[in-house]
């Protein structure tokens, strides 16, 4: 059972987060907090697996907060996922910097939320089509490129239906879409992630997305 730590300022969208991860039996939220000092005072007192962390809160934003549960808890520990309406690239950057295993909007789905939950306890990360785009968008924006040498020999070793899911990956899509484009099963998509992960020493889907972009894999 995985368990959920609910930080967000607004009770409504606490409740209704509740609601959709509640019902699935893989998961059950342990805690709320209303702000980011109140996240990490419960994390003192409790174990949790998942923290789905809000970025604007009174106080010290998700971002910050992030930040400082990283410096006591390390992400084999406890993942977080940064959940906000506010997909620019300079908060997903700042949010994946400071150690967040994932960036998703609040418009994202009860399906696609559980499934990037999913995605993200079992050691990938998650970004929606907006915030990989935001993070991409950051990158090739850049007033010069440089193509990484090292990280495009270890490109090199990914088959081609691995480069195929990391340029889906790159682009939003969530494993299921994926494996509807490439006529393989999910599990088969998260196997080629992984696999791709590990060869490329990306720790998550957004680490290899930038890796993806440094080694000259995406245009």
């Amino acid at each position: 059972m995985t368990r959920v730590l609910l930080v967000d300022d607004q009770e409504m969208i606490r409740l209704g987060l509740r609601t959709i991860i509640d019902v699935h039996p893989d998961f059950a939220v342990v805690g709320e907090a209303g702000d980011g000092f109140a996240a990490l005072a419960f994390l003192r007192d409790h174990d949790v697996d998942l923290v789905l962390m809000d970025v604007r809160m009174p106080g010290i934003d998700g971002v910050e907060t992030t930040r400082r549960i990283r410096e006591r808890i390390p992400s084999e520990q406890t993942r977080i996922v940064v959940l906000t309406t506010f997909e620019h690239d300079d908060t997903v950057l700042a949010a994946l910097r400071a150690g967040a295993n994932g960036f998703l909007g609040k418009g994202v789905g009860p399906a696609e939320l559980i499934a990037s939950l999913q995605e993200v306890i079992g050691g990938g990360g998650a970004l929606s089509a907006a915030a990989s785009a935001a993070l991409i968008g950051h990158v090739t924006d850049s007033p010069s490129r440089v193509i990484d040498a090292d990280l495009a020999d270890r490109f090199t070793a990914l088959t081609a239906r691995e480069r195929d899911v990391v340029l889906s990956i790159a682009e939003g899509h969530d494993n299921d879409s994926i494996a509807a484009e490439l006529f393989v099963s999910p599990f088969t998509v998260k196997t080629h992630a992984s696999r791709a992960m590990a060869k490329v020493g990306a720790r998550d889907r957004a680490q290899l997305v930038a890796y993806a972009y440094r080694a000259g894999l995406i245009a």
